[in-house]
């Protein structure tokens, strides 16, 4: 069971290159020439392994509108995990036993992306980084109470099914102390200072009782389809299970974080503190980048950005009277008009610029979204450590728009210098436009209209960013210095991740190079500090994907001169849904090929 994997994990460490398709000996390519069998049978095991993930994933399936499992959990238990493994390792077996030869480029790829896929989730398997579900930014207690936004309540039978969830948390959560007893066995833990913030967590959501619980939600706003007499009994049996499930569950978790697992938490906010931490970070940096770029590669080049950037800002602080970045920074911190006057003028400032936004896309795409989307204030259990703004995608048929959760809390010691270039990255044409764009995308498979690659997802929402800056928008200095300054964050980023899981810095170290080098109100410089720390090397994947989509448009401009169309070249790069970016590369540069040659369509379709 174990020589797969680690062989895996060999082969990834340091490479990134698109597996070379698998052809069968000659004897067998001879008793199989069929292609057009071959691609049916692949695409029958893709449609196989994905109704896989989705029964094994429910949460993953209620996102997608399919609530054929919208009454229970998945499987978090040592068992649950054992058995998805070995799935893993079959389905892998069977997809490399495809013989490729004769194939469209695009159904090699699918076949590549999905081997690809399942070395990946069996090397994070061998590495045991499972055994860490407990974090501030993505345990389960938070996972649980920001999930019921994306369940729908639209008939009786979606409450019942709710109701059956709530009814299964202490199984859940069980089976999420089992596996953490296993992390503290094996020494996989989080930053002891990090489970503490776990407690405060959850003591928030479990103290929250009847309909001040956010799991009432749902009973606030009842369907007409839902009748009187189904709405009381509903609104006393899930109220019941709140009580007598849920909270105990939550107060059992509590206790066992506080009192058996934090006390065991490491020492040192670095991954590296870890038995494995150093194979780990490697992993972990090429999962979140796609590419070959070493830990100190990425430190430099985030160096070289902070440079830039605030080179580029200063600029700004110089036209605007001040003798230096540093006095006009200090100038905006106490500037009354830089800050926010109550929750709600957050709110309708996210709102006032995708207004502005929407009406511009036909200039700069042929795709475009169907799905709209809603901006939603970020819970108040979460808001002390959750980020200033975050996209929740929504069902391919629109059913369930894409929200984007802006954190409200602390308002008066909030800039409002950034959110114009927040909204156009968690909104259009960022995660939102990208994202519902993908999902209904008509000749990809699902798991490439679903795919979750974090660089050219965070990379395409950065980039993003700076449309608005070309088409005109920005038009305030003071907006436009927010937009440098979010720019600067990603290439903080860079330095930071790499600095504490590679370089051993201290989390104090993070917090002085986070005060000299940004812009950022206190309460994100601490949050996103114990960010970079939970979630090693994700911090990487948005200035790395930024940058490698700027190369890719300004090789493609350079090679193509008057042929060079924006909206083509936009529309080639949201075309093939999120992919690795080494991916991206070939399929970008395949693309300009076929323009000097004639041969690429204005607007590209899906492959």
């Amino acid at each position: 069971m174990k020589t797969l994997p680690l062989l895996i994990c060999a082969g990834l460490l340091g490479s990134v290159t698109l597996l070379p398709s698998v052809h069968a000996a000659p004897a067998a390519r001879a008793a199989s020439t069929d292609v057009a069998s071959r691609v049916k049978a692949l695409n029958a095991l893709l449609a196989e392994q994905w109704q896989y993930k989705l029964e094994h994933s429910p949460e993953f399936a209620t996102i997608l509108d399919d609530l054929r499992y919208n009454d229970r959990w998945s499987d978090a238990s040592l068992a649950g995990h054992a058995a998805e493994h070995k799935a893993n390792l079959d389905f892998l077996k069977r997809f490399e036993a495809i013989d490729t030869h004769g194939f469209s480029d695009t159904d090699k790829l699918n076949q590549q992306l999905m081997v690809r896929q399942l070395k990946d989730d069996l090397c994070s398997d061998d590495l045991k980084l499972y055994e860490m579900p407990l974090d501030q930014m993505s345990g389960v207690h938070i996972a649980l109470a920001g999930f019921v936004s994306s369940i729908p309540f639209h008939n009786v039978k979606e409450y019942e099914n709710y109701l059956a969830r709530l009814k299964a948390v202490p199984k859940l959560f069980d089976q999420v102390t089992e596996v953490a007893r296993q992390g503290m066995r094996d020494g996989m833990m989080p930053p002891k200072y990090l489970l503490e913030k776990v407690v405060v967590q959850i003591d928030s959501i479990e103290k929250s009782a009847g309909m001040d619980s956010v799991f009432a939600e749902p009973l606030k706003h009842f369907p007409k389809s839902v009748s009187a007499g189904d709405q009381k009994r509903l609104h006393e049996e899930i109220l019941a299970a709140i009580a007598q499930d849920v909270r105990p569950a939550y107060r059992k978790l509590g206790e066992f974080v506080a009192r058996d697992y934090a006390p065991h938490g490491r020492s040192q906010p670095g991954v590296w503190d870890l038995r494995n931490g150093d194979a780990i970070y490697r992993f972990d940096v090429e999962q979140m980048t796609t590419t070959r770029e070493t830990p100190e590669q990425i430190h430099e080049t985030g160096l070289a950005e902070v440079k830039r950037i605030e080179g580029e800002m200063t600029k700004i602080a110089h036209a605007q009277g001040f003798k230096d970045l540093a006095s006009f920074r200090a100038s905006l911190k106490t500037n009354p008009k830089t800050h926010a006057t109550s929750r709600e003028d957050i709110l309708n400032r996210y709102r006032g610029y995708l207004a502005q936004m929407q009406p511009e896309l036909p200039r700069l795409f042929g795709l475009l979204p169907k799905t709209r989307v809603v901006v939603m204030p970020v819970e108040a259990f979460r808001e002390k450590e959750a980020a200033a703004a975050e996209y929740h995608q929504g069902t391919p048929d629109g059913s369930r728009p894409g929200q984007i959760f802006v954190n409200t809390g602390d308002f008066a010691n909030r800039s409002v210098l950034t959110i114009e270039s927040t909204a156009y990255h968690e909104g259009v044409p960022g995660h939102h436009l990208q994202i519902s764009i993908a999902q209904t995308l008509p000749k990809l498979p699902p798991f490439r209209q679903q795919a979750g690659y974090t660089a050219y997802i965070e990379g395409w929402a950065l980039y993003s960013e700076q449309l608005g800056k070309e088409i005109g928008f920005y038009k305030d200095p003071l907006s436009d210095y927010g937009r440098l300054s979010d720019e600067l964050l990603r290439a903080d980023r860079l330095v930071l991740d790499t600095g504490v899981h590679y370089k051993h810095w201290t989390r104090q170290q993070m917090v002085d190079f986070f005060h000299a080098h940004s812009s950022e109100d206190e309460p994100d410089v601490q949050a996103e500090t114990d960010r970079y720390i939970s979630w090693p090397g994700q911090a990487l994947a948005y200035k790395t994907g930024e940058l490698k989509i700027l190369e890719l448009r300004g090789r493609a401009k350079k090679e193509l001169g008057d042929k060079f169309d924006i909206r083509a070249f936009h529309d080639e790069i949201l075309g093939g849904g999120a992919l690795p970016l080494d991916v991206l590369e070939t399929r970008t540069n395949a693309w300009i090929a076929a323009v000097k040659a004639g041969t690429a369509l204005a607007h590209p379709s899906a492959i």
